[in-house]
């Protein structure tokens, strides 16, 4: 489980969804007819010298290999926490604008490598792999890092070390895989910074987005899932102890936080928050004063200010608990 990733499964990530269900479907049916696999190659020598353009289209969406269709998949799945924070329609912009921008880096970072190497690069990767890099400029930017143990004395794993394995994973899968993930992360970091407004050129349009709200959304949506958590197999009863308060304390946070949302309007100040498990018999203040730094930081990762003090009041200023609320709800 990723706490900052969240782990309501594709709840409220319908084009996530999507993607794992129908790119893996046709990699599923590429590996069954072998006889149409060359329709779906990343083949830049073909698309370049013999003007085949169709394949920066079919080659950069259907993986070809299983382990590189396995870890993109994964990486997909634990970046839908953008989907939800910032909507379907904006993450879609970003995965089509850094897809359209790496099939122009792909190009022109082979001319570079020819260039410097004297070595043509003919054949590249398939699938939708750059953009996936990509993902990884706003998941190191925006998502804070919080460590969960410590190992070797010195060696912290935090929230994001599995989904950077992933990642080093599917990097270390072929021999040019290197060239996506550069090309996916100069991508990323173009779109997301807004250099030359790429943002406002490159994006879904309104009335795409509607189209596939009313007819896609539907097919892919996922119910909201149950509160209750399910306990690790095999684990001994203060592992299971430990996990139930930790359910039992999101869900305090959670009534606390709707609770002064309902009352926000019609009191000045909070008051009455029940305090979590953990801090139960410590006098804390209802009003405890929220500290500027963590306040601006919480801003500067997009979300309203108002929202910042109520998730920190409601985290007694615990910035790591207060946003992961926010991230999550």
């Amino acid at each position: 489980m990723f706490t900052a990733a969240g782990s309501r499964s594709l709840y409220k990530a319908p084009l996530c969804k999507g993607l794992l269900l129908v790119l893996n479907g046709l990699t599923v049916m590429s590996l069954l007819l072998p006889q149409y696999q060359e329709l779906f190659m990343y083949n830049l020598q073909a698309a370049t010298h013999q003007h085949q353009l169709w394949r920066f289209l079919c080659g950069r969406l259907v993986c070809l290999d299983v382990k590189d269709a396995f870890c993109s998949s994964l990486l997909i799945y634990n970046f839908r926490i953008f989907e939800r924070r910032f909507g379907t329609r904006k993450f879609a912009s970003f995965l089509l604008g850094t897809w359209c921008l790496s099939a122009l880096m792909d190009f022109l970072l082979a001319q570079v490598f020819q260039l410097l190497f004297e070595y043509e690069v003919e054949e590249l990767p398939a699938g939708l792999l750059a953009p996936v890099f990509s993902l990884f400029v706003p998941f190191y930017l925006l998502i804070p890092r919080m460590p969960i143990t410590q190992i070797l004395g010195h060696l912290y794993i935090t929230n994001k070390s599995l989904v950077y394995i992933v990642g080093l994973q599917l990097l270390t899968s072929s021999p040019f895989m290197w060239l996506l993930a550069l090309s996916g992360l100069i991508s990323g970091g173009l779109y997301h910074s807004n250099i030359l407004w790429l943002q406002k050129l490159l994006f879904v349009p309104i009335s795409v987005s509607r189209i596939g709200r009313h007819i896609l959304e539907p097919l892919f949506s996922s119910s909201e899932p149950s509160s209750e958590t399910p306990l690790g197999m095999g684990a001994t009863l203060d592992i299971q102890r430990q996990q139930r308060m930790d359910m039992l304390d999101q869900q305090l946070l959670l009534a606390q936080y709707n609770e002064a949302r309902r009352s926000t309007r019609r009191q000045p100040q909070w008051t009455g928050l029940f305090p979590s498990l953990r801090h139960r018999g410590q006098n804390r203040s209802p009003m405890q004063p929220q500290p500027q730094a963590q306040v601006a930081r919480l801003v500067e990762m997009g979300f309203s200010r108002i929202d910042a003090l109520e998730a920190l009041r409601a985290s007694n200023n615990d910035i790591n608990m207060a946003t992961n609320f926010l991230l999550q709800h």
